[in-house]
């Protein structure tokens, strides 16, 4: 037995030749990001020609990560920020006039747009959120695409507050002290959202078609996220799909990008399916018609369905399949009852040289059980490896099952790869999450140190080469790894990881603070209280730099507006200051995400030598 041929870095990292597409409403077009100048852009084609497609954006600066048509197919409109500071604008393109560049429909410096949709009754606009009259607050804008104006219809109604539009109704929203909601019609309250059962706030919370009431995320009483109704006259919540075993997946909470829970028509926007998701994701079908395209879709790959859009008559489909080798994309004419397969996204990489990831149940010593990804590498026993342990960021927020190129690169290297769902990860239950409530640098470490010691007790891990790598939270969680249990680990990486944890609340952005109500402050402290933040800083790996002695490496964003770029300077200098050495990257032009090409390949080629030097591999 052998591992497969090496895979460079560059070659493991590269650009997906396409990914990302969508059907534009009438079902004539289709958009996708592909490379263009070193940078993904948005690509459009025809659906019924076989011509080339066309690159409609031109950003030589920084990748294009999320685009959406509007009901109008003449414009596609796509977001952007400079340098990674998470300030969006959005940008419109005019596909009937090539040679025009991109439009920018809010062009507020140091400002950003949140929470873009369009809405089914009122074509030709979009909603939008905008802090541009008040970098600390949001207020509730209309934005008409073809003219770029934009109607401010509602001031934010103070800080943490904001404004839901449902039908013809102005629904406002104010904070409760527990971090909840209340939500109100006028002066009438229509009901309070519990802050400690939503940590990130209420998702999903998608307005009816008739605007009589409001599609939400509820545990109700138990413990399982399901989908609720909330009826706006009697502020009552009635059930509309629940899973016994699963929770809702909503990714697309922390990540736009991602598919949303709720699977809508394109064209009345009633409620057509719903996303579960378990160590694999589950859609139920809540309208015959769809369940017939769903059971249609599903025979054509045995992937997860991502991505998925439907032109305004539910006639043409095009449907993302994540794969832990080989994602794929389709197109689907449910006219016919035919498919066609559009394109691999890593064409370039064979599937059976890539590692397979499957599912494991590690228990914690209190008992906890919790969901695992395990990626063994290809052609070696899995005996006595090498082991990197990837927790995840959030930590409200999860991994699933897929390509991950990073933790490809490392089964290549002859690694095995494990990601606990440690407890404070979403989408296990309401008691899995709380169970982390005052557990930073404790239990939720302790998740991670057993699921370490489950790979060793299976023979799979040498217990003498365990490395940690992680970013946001994960990179806080790999610096306790370090600073905490430093005889457990041979090596370390953080990216853009906290080091301080008050320090890291005090500088969130201004219109974030009142959100961290419900998560951090319940979850960790507040800051402002002197007893709080002692016991923070106890929890904080810059407290116990001194007892680092893991060989670490730090990589940091310098527009990181989430954890600012002291987090990582700090920690490295006080390690440099007594001796220690550590190697540190910093991107000038990188935020909280590390996107770019050229950044990406110099910091895992950096990681790469650096778990080779501390940590070996099955590679001979």
């Amino acid at each position: 037995m052998a591992l497969p041929d090496r895979i460079s870095v560059r070659d493991m990292l590269r650009m997906p030749e396409r990914t990302g597409a969508t059907l534009s409403p009438d079902g004539t077009r289709i958009a996708h990001l592909a490379p263009w100048k070193g940078r993904l852009n948005v690509w459009v084609s025809e659906v019924d020609s076989d011509a080339e497609p066309r690159c409609v954006t031109a950003d030589e600066t920084r990748t294009v990560l999320r685009h959406l048509w509007t009901d109008d197919p003449r414009y596609l409109l796509y977001l952007q920020d400079t340098g990674g500071d998470e300030n969006w604008h959005v940008y419109r393109v005019d596909l009937d006039d090539p040679g025009a560049p991109a439009v920018d429909l809010t062009p507020f410096d140091g400002a950003t747009a949140i929470g873009v949709e369009q809405r089914p009754d009122r074509p030709g606009t979009l909603l939008l959120q905008s802090n541009a009259r008040d970098r600390s607050r949001f207020d509730l804008c209309e934005l008409d695409v073809a003219t770029g104006e934009l109607t401010v219809l509602a001031q934010s109604p103070g800080a943490g507050g904001g404004w839901v539009v449902a039908g013809d109704t102005l629904l406002r929203e104010t904070p409760t002290a527990d971090g909840g909601t209340r939500l109100w019609r006028g002066e009438e309250l229509v009901t309070v959202f519990d802050g400690d059962a939503h940590p990130l706030g209420v998702h999903p919370f998608e307005p009816t078609p008739d605007g009589t009431g409001i599609w939400v995320g509820t545990h109700g009483d138990g413990d399982r996220l399901h989908l609720g109704r909330l009826d706006l006259a009697t502020g009552e919540i009635t059930e509309v799909a629940r899973h016994p075993d699963l929770d809702l997946d909503t990714r697309a909470q922390v990540f736009p990008v991602l598919p949303p829970t709720l699977i809508r028509d394109r064209g009345t926007g009633a409620l057509l399916g719903v996303r579960f998701l378990g160590a694999r994701q589950e859609i139920r079908a809540l309208d015959p018609c769809f369940a017939e395209v769903l059971a249609a879709l599903q025979d054509l790959h045995d992937g997860d369905v991502s991505a998925l859009s439907g032109d305004v008559h539910g006639r043409r489909w095009l449907v993302t399949f994540v794969d832990d080798r080989d994602p794929q994309t389709w197109f689907y004419d449910h006219a016919t009852g035919r498919g066609r397969l559009l394109f691999r996204h890593r064409a370039d990489l064979d599937p059976a040289t890539l590692a397979r990831t499957e599912a494991v149940t590690v228990t914690a010593r209190d008992g906890l059980e919790m969901l695992a990804y395990l990626t063994l590498p290809a052609g070696v026993a899995p005996e006595g490896l090498p082991l990197i342990l990837m927790p995840h960021g959030g930590p409200w927020a999860r991994d699933w099952w897929g390509l991950d190129p990073g933790v490809q690169l490392w089964a290549n290297r002859g690694y095995a790869v494990l990601q606990p769902q440690f407890r404070g990860s979403s989408g296990f239950g309401r008691a899995h999450m709380e169970a982390a409530i005052g557990e930073f640098a404790g239990a939720m470490h302790d998740d991670l140190v057993d699921a370490v010691d489950w790979a060793v007790a299976r023979g799979i891990a040498d217990p003498e080469r365990v490395a940690m790598f992680g970013g946001s939270y994960g990179g806080y969680a790999t610096l306790v790894g370090a600073a905490f249990t430093p005889d457990r680990f041979a090596a370390a990486v953080s990216y853009v990881g906290i080091s301080n944890l008050a320090n890291f609340m005090r500088t969130v952005p201004e219109f974030a603070k009142p959100g961290l109500t419900g998560n951090w402050y319940r979850y960790v402290g507040d800051p402002a209280d002197p007893a709080q933040e002692a016991d923070m800083l106890a929890r904080s790996p810059i407290t116990r730099a001194g007892d680092i002695r893991t060989p670490l490496m730090v990589v940091q964003g310098a527009n990181d507006v989430r954890v600012v770029r002291a987090e990582s300077d700090n920690l490295v200098a006080a390690l440099r200051g007594r001796g220690v050495d550590v190697e540190y990257l910093v991107f000038d032009d990188e935020g909280h995400a590390i996107v770019n090409q050229e950044n990406l390949v110099t910091m895992f080629e950096t990681a790469d030598a650096f778990l080779a030097t501390h940590l070996g591999s099955s590679r001979p």
